[in-house]
Parts: structure tokens; sequence; C-alpha cells
């Protein structure tokens, strides 16, 4: 592990300028005590930095004082009476601290005529100074800012262990005596030596020293940093120490633990605990011996303990078994491999090394291999393959550059060369300790990771190794990790992700090494089998063993063709897992040894296994795949391999038989035979076991196989793409299936009996253009119903006559889509589906009525129906329908426009409206007029800050199409509160009592430049609990604006009047909402009353909308803008007062 570079590493090293810097008041002290202990210091021969210049100081501290504190080991702050009163104190108080937290400067507080409380809490007169510096600051928040950097400071300080000079209890002398005594001390305290070199140290300090809390000092503090071998964990650990040690009574770094208490037991630990921490010198002759003096001599000293390469839980037990044992304030670090040491001691709080990244690895390997000179640009390309090779880890980094400093650059290539296939011995060995810890089976299971399953996902590492060693291996896989042998990553992808074994890459080398050194010369003899050119050498050779348990190869589609004569299997009698991937044999094999248990042949070319598999008993074999396997004609007797449990030969596009064997493997629990295209029928099957049969893509297979008992571990039955015609009665056998999905399928048929199938719940077909319901002379008994609640049944051909037995099979359906279904008119038995809440019937092109709609439907959406009558798309903009729950309706636009039961309406792309208090039910309704179709999307505005619609909300019309209306609920109550309302606190206790007013707009983003026209609208759906006043559709800062405007003059102003069909009127002037009177009035004031212009109005016509280019009506100037609605009742109100004017 490394840090930065030379010139910046000074507070690691220890390379101060002075020993000591005082930090006083000068009138409180500089002629009395700080000046005697500035001498006893001196004296002493301690460098000591003192500002004893009389300086008439300003108000900011100098540059020169700044790195003067920067380059002292120790700061001595004396905390006088009136310390607090300079602000030039308390900057340099402050710049302490900071050094404190980030270069490790030791803290000594000194409290000369004052008590640390009041320091700590800022009272008597530390709090009158800071009172009277924050008066100073009322008009600054730069120097209000700085004034709560004093506060912590002096807190950080105060809770610091110092010296408190009790006067009159004690003699002045024989007090800085104390200080000089322990300052002394502290300086004495030799540094660890951490690395000649520090690269990518820095941030790795901050963090474990965060996790330290150092300001805590009413507990103990254990941590934990782990990571593999040669990661770094003791350089991190030796640098923290160093960086915070001077703030302990006592500190002891124990180092490696694992090889000491192996070579001179655990007695040996627990006398350096006490030697190195407090002096005392003892023998123990047992461990139990040594605890309770552990405990009687360390519970009350504040204590630094680094226990470094932990790897036994009992070492644990006998050095700290609790943090009782040491006292308030102490910290313990623990370096180690092994995570789950870290938990059985009850450790929570952990730090994992991570390995450099690259520009750190790069720059390590240069300060090795070339110690900071020059470098010819000819070696970029090498340096980078080394870094690639490291592969972040520090150990490598330094054994490979070091090995390498001085060479030339072909010493360099061939070196790297050896290194890729042989790992350098020192480097093996660090990394092998964690390995020599397992036990055998957990030593075997990690050698199968590194060899054969490295970057494979988790799932499938698990099934094959459990069928290699016939039990779960889950426990196994845990303790390597726990080792950090493997690690378990998740890797995302666009909706999904999948959990891979990794290995770093030099463990992955180490594990190979291992191997290899079985048999160095000869590969048939090792136990695993993976390098390309070993496997070809052994089958070409016939030099397998029955050493070999493992075979794992996945060959590079360019590599030529092995020619082999497929008998090398003979010898291999122990032979258990054989994977093969991407087949380049010349044939297929002859003979399989009886000890396989897990056999993957992707690709064989054989067209008959039977020399393998017929006539022969294979007892413990678990897993049998022959996928893609394009020569294979025919699935032979099988009946010898009885404790087989998945069976797949997918993608066998020539097979043409299936033995009857197969059908009575009565461990079977997955049977894959997709996509064998030329399969015309499949042997009756007696699999109580099965959990999964796949038949999709069998496109000539004519019928679903006979189930010959009951299979109640199959949940889901997938068909697509096949010829099947009708599924057999004894489909019913199949009583657990929940979900049977249909694509592409050409003619079948869906009898009453698989609707009524006690436990089918959801059926998917699609593309089944000969889709066949029940007939209808099939009854269903009036004591039963169907249980299937998803039903969807796309582009599947159905006609008018075809929905009415939709719905009388699926009363109880929840989810229904017909969508790109022929059928025009929807029955109006569609209201006796009490509980349908989803109906989609999307691309239905011919539909042009619907007749009934739900009780409790939810949601509608019949996008592309472009067939829909104005009647029924009334219906589905009727009030009545969205108020009775469905609230999420999409439809092609037609003539209708906004209906009048939206409050507030606009033309345009945007739309705003504002609430308080409490968050009200919004409806919004969109319609797109235009002739492309594509979709846009809905954002969403509060109060400045956006939020898109497929993010945070449940709705599914996030993407909106053009030439659609949609109607939706904005669902503000659950997705705002959830989401948005924890980044600007609205519902707090407080925030009710403020009436803050909250803007929302929705605003539609298209990404093309269109021509399209947008009206949009707002419906508040009113509620018992909230009023009309605390939902507003006009902005309530111009409101109340204008009502102070009105308070403040005697405007003559114009009435607007707003489009009615009794007087013909419209004027469009500026609208802002008077909630008084419902009127709306411009902001435009006049040289006549508004009564004259209603009067000229009236005479004249209707006002224009757009902007006149000359003056109107005698002197007065008229401005236009977009009409606002106002209510019905404002209408009457200015009619009336219209009418009166004229007569």
């Amino acid at each position: 592990m490394a840090m930065q570079s030379p010139s910046s590493s000074s507070s690691l090293s220890y390379g101060f300028s002075f020993d000591v810097f005082i930090s006083f008041r000068g009138t409180d002290t500089r002629y009395g005590f700080t000046g005697n202990l500035y001498k006893a210091l001196s004296d002493k021969g301690i460098r000591t930095f003192i500002d004893d210049k009389e300086l008439q100081r300003g108000d900011e501290i100098t540059p020169s004082l700044l790195k003067s504190i920067e380059d002292s080991r120790i700061a001595i702050i004396v905390f006088s009476k009136d310390y607090a009163s300079s602000s030039f104190c308390l900057d340099e108080l402050v710049h302490i601290i900071q050094c404190s937290n980030e270069k490790g400067t030791t803290v000594i507080p000194v409290f000369y005529g004052t008590e640390p409380s009041q320091v700590r809490h800022q009272n008597d007169s530390y709090g009158e100074a800071l009172a009277k510096h924050e008066e100073g600051f009322q008009n600054s928040k730069e120097n209000m800012e700085r004034l709560l950097k004093w506060k912590k400071a002096l807190n950080q300080a105060a809770n610091l262990s110092g010296h408190h000079f009790n006067q009159g209890n004690e003699y002045e002398r024989d007090f800085i005596e104390k200080i000089v005594t322990d300052t002394s001390n502290k300086i004495n305290h030799v540094p660890l030596h951490v690395a000649d070199y520090l690269i990518g140290l820095k941030s790795r300090i901050s963090e474990v020293n965060s996790l330290l809390d150092l300001e805590y000092n009413d507990g103990v503090c254990i941590i934990g940093i782990l990571g593999t071998g040669g990661m770094g964990k003791t350089t991190l650990a030796q640098a923290v120490y160093n960086l915070v040690a001077n703030q302990f009574q006592c500190k002891c770094f124990l180092h490696n633990v694992r090889e000491n208490s192996v070579k001179h037991g655990l007695e040996y630990l627990q006398e350096q605990l006490l030697s190195k921490s407090i002096g005392f010198v003892t023998k123990f002759g047992h461990v139990n011996e040594g605890i309770p003096i552990i405990k009687q001599r360390l519970c009350q000293k504040k204590v630094l303990l680094i226990l470094d390469d932990i790897d036994k839980l009992k070492q644990l037990q006998v050095l700290v078994g609790e943090p009782g044992w040491l006292g308030r304030g102490s910290r313990v670090i623990i370096t180690t491999r092994d995570k789950h040491l870290l938990t059985c001691h009850g450790i929570k709080t952990i730090y994992e090394v991570d390995g450099l990244n690259e520009e750190e690895a790069l720059e390590l390997l240069r300060w090795k291999a070339f110690k900071g000179n020059e470098i010819d640009s000819s070696y970029n390309y090498i340096l980078n393959r080394v870094v690639k090779y490291a592969a972040g880890l520090p150990l490598a980094l330094e054994v490979v550059g070091s090995n390498l400093f001085g060479k030339c650059l072909a010493d360099w290539k061939c070196a790297l060369d050896k290194y890729e296939r042989i790992p350098p011995e020192d480097i093996q060995n660090i990394l092998k300790i964690s390995f020599d810890a397992l036990d055998e089976e957990q030593k075997s299971v990690f050698l199968d990771i590194a060899c054969c399953f490295k970057e494979h996902v988790l799932a499938y590492v698990e099934e094959m190794l459990h069928g290699h060693y016939g039990h779960c291996i889950k426990s196994h896989l845990e303790v390597l990790v726990d080792k950090s042998l493997i690690k378990i990553n998740t890797k995302y992808y666009w909706g999904s992700h999948d959990v891979y074994v990794t290995v770093h890459d030099l463990i992955e080398d180490m594990g190979k090494e291992i191997v290899r050194q079985e048999s160095p010369k000869e590969p048939g003899e090792r136990s695993r089998l993976w390098c390309y050119n070993d496997i070809v050498h052994v089958l070409q050779e016939n030099t397998g063993t029955s050493k070999i348990e493992m075979i794992y190869t996945n060959f590079d589609s360019m590599k030529s063709v092995t020619v082999w004569n497929g008998k090398a299997f003979k010898k291999m009698k122990k032979l258990k897992t054989l994977i093969i991937e991407n087949d380049h044999f010349s044939e297929g094999p002859k003979y399989l040894p009886n000890s396989l248990r897990v056999l993957k042949w992707k690709g064989c070319p054989s067209k008959s296994l039977s020399s393998c598999f017929s006539n022969k008993k294979f007892e413990n074999m678990k897993v049998l795949t022959f996928n893609r396997c394009q020569y294979l004609m025919k699935i032979p007797d099988v009946s010898g391999l009885q404790s087989l449990k998945e069976f797949s030969f997918e993608e066998c596009n020539n097979l043409i038989t299936i033995h009857d064997s197969i059908g009575y493997l009565n461990k079977l629990e997955i049977l894959n035979a997709q996509g064998c295209s030329k399969l015309e029928s499949f042997p009756p099957l007696q699999l109580a076991s099965l959990k999964k049969l796949e038949l999709s893509r069998c496109r000539n297979l004519k019928s679903f196989p006979e189930l010959l008992c009951k299979m109640t571990k199959i949940e889901h039955i997938w068909l697509a793409d096949s010829s099947i015609g009708e599924l057999p009665f004894s489909f019913q056998n199949l009583s657990a299936v929940y979900a049977l999905t249909i694509y592409d399928c050409k003619i079948l048929r869906l009898s009453s009996d698989i609707f009524m199938m006690p436990n089918l719940s959801d059926i998917n077909a699609s593309g089944c253009c000969g889709l066949l319901l029940p007939k209808h002379n099939d009854i269903i008994s009036s004591t039963m119903s169907s249980n299937v609640d998803y039903l969807e049944l796309v582009d599947c051909n159905l006609s008018d006559e075809c929905l009415p037995l939709v719905l009388k099979w699926c009363a109880n359906v929840k989810h229904l889509d017909l969508s790109k279904n022929n059928f025009k008119n929807f029955p109006k038995c569609l209201n006796e589906c009490h509980l349908l809440r989803v109906l989609k019937l999307d691309g239905c092109e011919y539909l042009e009525e619907i007749k009934g709609i739900p009780p409790n439907l939810e949601k509608i959406s019949a996008i592309e129906c472009k067939s829909l009558i104005s009647s029924s798309r009334r219906i589905l903009l009727s009030q009545n329908l969205h108020e009775a729950g469905c609230t999420e309706i999409c439809f092609p636009t037609g003539t209708e426009g906004i209906p009048d039961w939206f409050e507030h309406q606009s033309r345009g792309h945007t739309i705003s409206f504002w609430f308080r208090k409490e968050i009200p039910s919004i409806t919004s309704i969109i319609i797109i007029v235009g002739d492309n179709q594509f979709s846009l999307r809905v954002n969403l505005f509060v109060k400045g800050n956006k939020y898109t619609f497929s993010k945070y909300f449940g709705c599914s019309l996030f993407n909106v199409r053009s030439v659609h209306t949609h109607l939706f609920d904005l669902k503000l109550e659950e997705n705002i509160k959830r989401w948005l309302f924890d980044q600007w606190n609205l519902v707090s206790e407080k925030a009710p009592l403020k009436n803050e007013w909250i803007r929302v707009e929705l605003n539609l983003e298209s990404s093309r430049n269109s021509n399209l026209s947008t009206q949009m609208g707002i419906h508040v759906f009113n509620k018992k609990t909230s009023t009309k006043e605390d939902v507003i559709l006009t902005d309530p800062c111009r409101k109340r604006k204008f009502d102070e405007y009105l308070n403040a003059s005697s405007p003559q102003f114009v009435e607007e009047v707003m489009w009615d069909k009794e007087l013909n009127l419209r004027t469009n002037i500026y609208p802002i909402l008077w909630q008084e009177s419902r009127l709306v009035f411009s902001r435009i004031q006049l040289p006549c009353s508004g009564l004259d212009v209603m009067s000229k109005v009236l005479k004249n016509g209707p006002l224009p909308r757009k902007r006149p280019q000359q003056k109107g009506i005698g002197s007065e100037h008229y401005r236009f803008s977009p009409f606002l609605l106002s209510e019905q009742k404002s209408r009457r109100n200015t009619v009336t007062a219209a009418k009166n004017s004229r007569s």
C-alpha cells in the first residue's frame, strides 16, 4: 500500500520543523505561565515555536504562522480566561484542530485559570466573549460560519486529554514539569516505518480515521480492516497508528499475531501487550493467567491497540475478549483476512481494503522499478501490462517492480511471460496463507472455482459443484468469501441483474499453480484440467489417469478441430465433472466413465450416444446436458441414470427420436427439449419430481406428452412456436400450474377443463392466430367458476362471437388484454366482470363501440383503436367513470375536446396549479392532435425541481403517444410523499402552519420538432378534508401583488369578461383571479371606466383576439392574451354587470 509523492508524505514520516507549537493569549500569560513553559521546554531540548513578538495582530492569521502550526508535531493550547476574546487565537485553534484531524498533529490542552467545562460548553468568560463576536457578525454570513467553527473547535479541544492547573493546591513549577514530561514522552514515541514511497494511502487513512470516531470518548471502539493478502492492510494500520497514537495514554502495535502465536504461543502475545502498552514486564504460564492482569492493568487506561494479522478467534478472546477490558476512549484495530472471525467476535465496523486503481498502481510500479529516474516511453506498454497483471495488488507491484529494477525491456518481457505462467514465489507464499487455513473440502472447492468457474453466475457454480460433490456447498462458498479468497459481486443490467463469483487474478493464479505443482510436467496426473493445450495433450496422447476429477474447457471458436479417437476417458476412473463448451472435436466420446456426476457437452459431434449410455449405470450422475448437438438424432436408453436431476438437449435440430425410458427417471427435476425443430412426438412422462418442462420452439411437435401421474411441482408451462393442436386431458395432472404461456402456436384449442384447473390463474396467449376457445356447448357447473384472473389473448384473431365466450369462462378476471384482435364491438356483458381492474384493447383497429364498462375498472387503454366512435369516446371521458375509480385512460383523439368538469384548461405543452396544507387528488388530461404518431414524455416540476413520471410514478402513461387523449391520476398523495418530500421537507410538523404554496407544473416534452396541437386540463377531486381555497390555478404571488395594487390606488380598470353564449363577449387581458368577487381583472390601467369600455364592446361587437396595430376606442390602449376559463357564477355576475351598464 502507498500514498502520495514523497514531498507530500511528511506528515506520515514525521519530518517536522518544530516539536511543539504553543497557542496562547498574550495579554493573559505571555510574561507569566506561557513564558515559563516555553523556557522549560527549551531547556529539555524540545524545539518549541512561540510567537513572542509584540505585534499588532489583525483579524487574520498570517500564512507563516499557519505553516508553523503545520510544521509542528505537537500543539499545546493554553486556555486562559480571555483566550476566546481573541479572534486571532480562535482562528489559530481551528487550524490546529484541522491539522490534528488531517495530519495527526498531537493536541495537548492546558487549562490555566479556567475550567474545561467552560471551554467545552462555552459559558462564563468564554460564553461572553463568543456572544460579543456574534453581535459583531450579525450582517456577515461568512463570519457567522467562522463563529460556528470556533465553537466546534473549542468543544473538540476541551474533550481531549490534557492538563488542568489546580490553583491554590499545586505549585506552578510542578504543573509545568508535568506538561514537559508528558510532551517529552510523546516526542520520544518512535513512529512505525510505513513505506519508502506512499501512494494511495491518504484517502484510506481518512476513511479508517472516520470509523475510529476519535471524538467519542464514552466507550471503546473496535474496528476490523479486512482484505486479501498483499492488499496493504498492515501498511494502512501502521499509518493510522502513527497518525493517532499520541492521543492515547497507552499504545501497542502487535505485529504478525498469526505467526507469533504459532511460534511463541498466546501467552507471549499477552506479555507483549502489557510490556508495550504500560511497560509491565511479566511471564505467564497459561493464557488464563494473563486475562485478569490485562483487565486489571488496562481497564482505566485510554489504549490504542493494533492486532495485526489475526487468523483465529482465540487470539482475540485472550487479548481483548470484551471492550470493557480497556478504558473509556480506547480504540482497537484488527487486521485480518477472515470476515467471519470479526463477525463472531461481535465486530460490526469493518473497513474492506480495495486494490490500487490504475493510476496509483502505475505510480507505485514506476517508483519501484525506476526509483524516480526518467522512464523511456518504450516501457509504457510493458508497464501497463504489469499493472494489468497485478490487478491492483500492492504486493505484486512491489515484488515485480523490485525484481525488474535496472533491467532492460527484453528482460521485462521475458520475466512477465514467466510470471503469467508461474507466479513469483514471494507473492505465492503470501496469498497461500489463507488457502492453508481451509479444511480439505474447502480447499477443493476453492481450486474448482479458481481453475474452472471464475466469473460464472453464482447459481450455476452452486449447481455444478452440488452435482460434483453430491451435496450443497454454500457453506464452503461463505467461508471462501470470509477469508477473502473469492468475492460474490452483483452486475446490473437494464431491468435485471446477475450475481457472479469472482476471484482476484493473482489469487486465481495461486490456485492454478497449486494444481500445476501436483504434476509440473504431466497434466494427465493433475486433479483438474482447464488449459486448452493440456486437455488436447491428454486426450490425443491418452495420458489421462485416475487422478483427474474435473475437466472444464471453453474452446475458442477460432481453434482448429481436435482429432482424437474418443477413448481417452477410459483411464479417468475418478472423473466426476466433464464440461465442454464450444466443441471442436473430430468425433464424440465412445466411452464415458461411470464415475461421472456432471456431464455438459455443448455441440458434441455424436449422432447417437448409445455406446456411452446403453446398458450402463451412472449411479451418481446428476446433470446431463447435450445442447446444440447438430448431429444428434436419437436419445438412447437412459434407464441407467436413475439419479439424474437435470437432462437437457436444447436446440438439437436433427433430433427425431427420444427413448421412452426418459419418462421414468423418477428423480428428474428439469427436462429441456427447447428448439428441437424436427421432433414430432414426445414419450409419455411419469415424473413426479419434475419442476420444469421446456418444449418451446419444437415446431413439428404435434401433441403435448401424456402425463401418467400427478406432477405437483411444475408451476409454469411455456409453449412457443409449436404445432400442438390441443392440450390432452392428462394436462390436468399438472395441478400446481398457475401460469400457462403460449406464443405463436398455429392451432391450439383450450378446453373448458384447462380453464377450470384449480390453481391456474394466469393465461397468456400471444400470436396464436388459430386459437380455439371452449366450444359453445361446454357447460360450466353453476357452483364452479374459473380462477383465471390474468388473461392475455393478444393477436389471436378473436372476433365478436368470441368475446362473450371469453367473458363467460373468465368471469373472475382482473387483468384482461385483448390487444390486436379483430372484433368491432365490446359486448355489454362486460358490465358483469365485477373484478376487472385493467382492460387493454391496444391495436384493435376495427373496434367501434364499447357497450359496457365494468363497475370497478381502474385502467383502460385503447391505443390506436382508430375506429372508435364518438359516443364511446365520450363514455371514456365521463366524470362518472373517473369518479368511480377509472383513473388511467388512453384512446385516439377525436373532436370532443376537454370535458367541462376539468376546471382548469390550457392550450400548449404546459399547465400549472398551486396547493398548500394537504396534497390534493389531481386528475390530468392531455389531448394531442397531429398527423404523425410518436411517444412524448410527461415531466413533473415541483417547486422548480424536475421529476419524470418514469422514475417516480406508478402511472404507466409517463410516455404518452401523440394523436391520443390521455387521462390519468397524478397520484400525488402516494407518490410525491414517497419520493419527493424528503428533499423539500414539505410534510413536516411545521409545514401546515406555514401555509406555503407549492407550485406543480406538468410539461409535455417531445424529442422531435413537431407542430402538434396540445390541450391540457386539471381536475381537483374534492375531498371532505380539503377546501377549494387550498388548491388554486393561478399564481398566488401575482394575486397578492394585484390585491396590494388595488388597495394602494384608485384605478380605472377593465373588467375581464369570459366568452358567454348569451352576450357573445370575450376579452383576453392578462387574467388574475380575484378570490373575493370571483372576477378576473387586468393589470392594464385605462383612462376610462370599465363600464364605458363594456358599453363600447356591446355596441361595436366582441374584442379582437390579436393586439390591434393602431389605437382602439378613443384614446384607450388594449393588450390581449390567451383566455382563462372562469366559474359559471362569475359569468352570470359579468353578464348582469354588462346589462346594467347597457341600460
